[in-house]
């Protein structure tokens, strides 16, 4: 059985400080530091005139902080399972805008917002705990009626491989390099959680996805291992 929401929501409150490093980004990710930049840059260079953003699983606020960097009048609303993450972040951003947008504490399944409110989505590391395929498309639905028409998604996230062969030679890969970052014991933990906790889906599916639900000039960032950067323009 994986983990309720609620198991999640009260895993991600005991971990607020793994995530509010703006240098590393979440370690455990790999490229983290790099596919933050380039989802941020990217936001920026597709819809530079851009007024208001989401962030997606906001955690303590780092991708938010590098969007004000690049797009320092940005207004962005905040959505977060956890409200420790949720003020963190909020206390982090307020120290560089007085541009703070909305909190939404919640699951992103539940919550709704207005149709074309924002010009950039971004989602890291959120949306592979969504399970069955009705989800996916709900929510991947829902980010496209939120954004304006021009307006573009951003996603970095955990992926799966199609191929079973492909999967396990790009999991061990992962595992080298989790046990290289931080000892056996920490590769160990992360293995356990994403176990329990994750259901990622493979790129090609949400690349299909959004091209399903009506996104347009569908772009790969980045991709190494069992993690990848990507978007659309709507």
């Amino acid at each position: 059985m994986k983990s309720t929401v609620n198991e999640i929501r009260q895993r991600f409150d005991q971990d607020v400080e793994r995530f509010s490093n703006l240098e590393t980004g979440q370690s455990a990710t790999i490229d983290a530091p790099l596919v933050l930049d380039l989802i941020t840059r990217t936001a920026a260079a597709v819809n530079p005139g851009a007024t208001r953003a989401l962030d997606v699983g906001c955690g303590a606020g780092n991708y938010t902080l590098k969007l004000l960097e690049v797009l320092p009048d940005l207004e962005v609303d905040l959505v977060d399972l956890s409200l420790p993450m949720l003020e963190r972040a909020r206390q982090r951003i307020a120290n560089v805008t007085a541009r703070a947008g909305r909190g939404f504490q919640g699951d992103i399944r539940d919550l709704g917002f207005e149709d074309g409110r924002y010009d950039i989505v971004v989602a890291a590391a959120s949306l592979h705990h969504l399970r069955s395929e009705e989800e996916w498309a709900s929510v991947f639905a829902k980010l496209y009626h939120a954004l304006r028409p021009g307006g573009s998604i951003w996603i970095s996230d955990l992926i799966e491989h199609s191929n079973p062969k492909v999967q396990a030679l790009m999991w061990e890969r992962y595992g080298e390099y989790l046990a290289k970052l931080k000892g056996e014991s920490y590769r160990n933990d992360v293995f356990a959680y994403i176990e329990k906790e994750d259901t990622p889906r493979s790129l090609m599916f949400q690349i299909d996805l959004l091209r399903k639900t009506g996104f347009r000039n569908i772009e790969i960032l980045h991709k190494n291992s069992v993690f990848a950067a990507f978007g659309g323009v709507k």
